[in-house]
Order: C-alpha cells, then structure tokens, then sequence
C-alpha cells in the first residue's frame, strides 16, 4: 500500500500513540481488502455506543484511547445509546447500566465526538455532500449517504471508524471506488408508497438478494421513506448502496440494459410481512428504528390527537433524536399521553429483554433485530394497525 510522508509519520508514532494505533488498524483494513492507498474523508459516524453492545471490554477500550491522548481529526458523531440519558428509569434501566453507559458517552465527549447519539446523522449535524469520502458504521445510515445523498463509504466496523476519525483518513477500497459503485440488479418494485411500504420493500430486497447494489424502478421516496427502506436492506440483507430511477444522484450515471431484473409485488411483500410477525400478544410497542424525524413526529401526533390509550398493559416508547425531540414539542405533548418520547436510544441498543419478551414495532430493521439482538418475539406493522392493541 502507498504511504504518504505524512501518513508515515503516523505510522512511525510521531504523531503519537494513539494516532499510530489508528493508522496501524486502517492500514491493516486497507491491505486485508486490497486497497492502494488512504483516502481523506469528511466526517466519522461511529458505532459501539450503546453499553449493552460493547460491555466492558469496549469500555476499558475507549478509557485506553482516551488515556492514549487521542481526538478526532473530523466531526464525528455517534450512534444511540442504550438508554435515554434523563429518564432511563422509565426504561427499566438499572443504575448499574446508567453509570457505565453514561461513562461511555464521556469518554467519547473527551476526543471530540459530538455525543448527540442517533442512527440519523445525516437528519441533524453530520450531512455529507455528493462525493464526500467518510467512514460510517452504522448500517443504516451508511446506506442512506451512500444512495440518497450519493456519499462514499464501506461498511466499516466501529474500532475501524474510530480509527479513521482519530487521523482523517479510510482505506481507498470498495465503495469508494467508481468501478464497484454500479448496479448489480434491477429491481421491479410494486408498493403503495406508504413510509410502511418502503420498509416492507426493503426486507422483500434484501431477503432476494443479500448483498448487491439494487437498482430500482417504479418507486418515488422521498427522505422518510428513503432513511426506512435503508435501514430494512440493510438488516435483511447487507445492501450498502442502491440506486433509483430519476431520484438517488448517481442513478444515471450506469447502463443498466443486460442486468437481472427482479419483480418486487404483493407475494413477495407479504412473505417479508410474514417474516417478520411471529407473535400476536405484545407486552411493548417500540416505533422510531431508525430514529423519528420532524415529519413522522408530526405524523403521529395527528394520528393520535383525541385518542386514549385504553390498554395500560402495553408500554410504548417513541425513539428519537434529542435534537428531533427539541424541534417538536406540541408533537411530544401529544404523544407522552401514550408513552414516553426518548432521545438518543432505541429498542435494539437498550436492555429490554430484561423487561419484556415479546415487542411491536413498525420497522422491518426492527422486526430483524429484535428476535437475533434482543430475544423477543415480534410483530412488525404499519403504526395504525399497531396501535390498535391499546387504543
């Protein structure tokens, strides 16, 4: 791999330990896939947030880096926690969790990470443009700067993001590269264009395919829409970047004539509706996977107006972005009469499975995760089917 002189200097620890430990991990990425060289990149989203996920081994990581002297090079910012960090209590959360997990959020405050802790980056302080480079671990989000905006980024893992936070700079391989951005199947999407639709579609793609680059026609999304069927390709497959017809920046970019085309339909959409309900009796209702935005908060609340929660034997949660939550606070007087709205967690990266065992959710990333992260059994439904068990 070629090495500037600054970049070996680096590597030789004149810049200092830490920053040598970091570009030694990027260096090592970079050889393991191939690439030729380092690339400067624009900003950091860092996964390993949440205590439930990292446990001590991560914690006693970051004191290290910390200790280390270590800083982000780039702004940064960082993925939900596992709890909301003013009313953990309300979740369930022991005081044993809470002091760790805010320690976490500390010690990343400490090199210059933006703790405003969401998988929506991209709705708040972290916006990439067009043919930015960056290094994004979250694989939702990445999904969605990588297609919607048209950014560039691999799906790095959360020590390699740090790690390119710390010194600026990702190994020059995969995503980044012209070559391996092209389409790699045409998908024939058929849906009703409801934010639900999306998600749906989403699960139906990623289950056909696994990985690839979707290209896809017939459908619309706008941002919402957009952020839930990312998020569903990801989870059910490993879908980093797609494209749309007329919408996504790079679409027209690739002759797409030759390519497989796969038809997304009504079947297809209710066998990843079936994958995902394996349950009918909820104990919670968990909705904003990834994070609520402005549009959806407003959404609900007009949904809600006038109702009562008549079932007091299901919980519900709202999870969104603290900076979201700020933005809306008619929408969260609304919806407090429902359930608590909670900024910077989720129910994925939060400890439910002690609390609760079986889980609502109106996302397909959700409807994944919960029974593989969080032992529950799941029912995965548009938000007014899913409030009909408590209204």
């Amino acid at each position: 791999m070629y090495l500037t002189r600054g970049e070996e200097r680096i590597l030789a620890g004149e810049d200092g330990e830490s920053s040598r430990k970091a570009m030694e991990l990027v260096v090592a990425l970079g050889k393991i896939y191939g690439a030729e060289d380092l690339i400067d990149i624009t900003s950091a989203h860092l996964s390993g947030a949440s205590y439930k996920t990292i446990g001590d081994g991560g914690l006693k990581y970051l004191e290290d880096v910390v200790k280390g002297g270590a800083t982000v090079s780039v702004p940064s910012t960082l993925n939900p926690i596992g709890m909301d960090r003013e009313r953990w209590k309300e979740m369930h959360i022991t005081s044993q969790f809470a002091e760790k997990q805010l320690k976490i959020i500390e010690l990343y405050r400490k090199i210059g990470v933006r703790t405003t802790c969401s998988c929506t980056p991209y709705l708040g302080d972290n916006v990439p443009s067009l043919g930015d480079h960056v290094a994004w671990a979250e694989s939702s989000a990445l999904s969605f700067v990588n297609s919607y905006i048209g950014a560039r980024t691999n799906r790095e893992g959360g020590p390699g993001a740090l790690a390119s936070a710390i010194i600026g700079k990702t190994a020059n391989y995969g995503l980044h590269l012209d070559e391996n951005r092209r389409p790699t199947v045409i998908i024939d999407a058929e849906i009703d264009g409801s934010v639900f639709s999306y998600s749906m579609l989403g699960q139906a793609v990623g289950m056909a395919i696994g990985s690839g680059i979707p290209y896809f026609r017939g459908i619309n999304p706008q941002v919402d829409d957009a952020k839930t069927m990312s998020a569903a390709m990801a989870a059910s497959g490993s879908v980093a970047l797609y494209h749309v017809e007329g919408v996504t920046p790079e679409a027209g970019n690739y002759d797409v004539s030759g390519l497989e085309t796969i038809h997304i339909g009504k079947k297809e959409l209710k066998e990843a509706y079936d994958k995902l309900n394996t349950t009918e009796d909820i104990q919670l209702i968990a909705i904003g996977c990834p994070h609520l935005s402005v549009k959806e908060m407003k959404d609900i609340a007009a949904f809600l107006k006038g109702k009562k929660k008549k079932n007091k034997n299901v919980e519900i949660w709202f999870c969104t972005s603290s900076k979201v939550r700020d933005e809306c606070p008619e929408e969260v007087k609304i919806m407090e009469g429902f359930g608590p709205v909670l900024a910077d967690t989720c129910m994925v990266v939060s400890p439910i499975e002690g609390t609760f065992q079986r889980t609502g959710t109106n996302s397909a990333k959700a409807g994944n995760y919960l029974p593989t992260l969080c032992s529950q059994k799941a029912i995965c439904r548009d938000i007014p089917k899913l409030m009909e068990v408590v209204l």
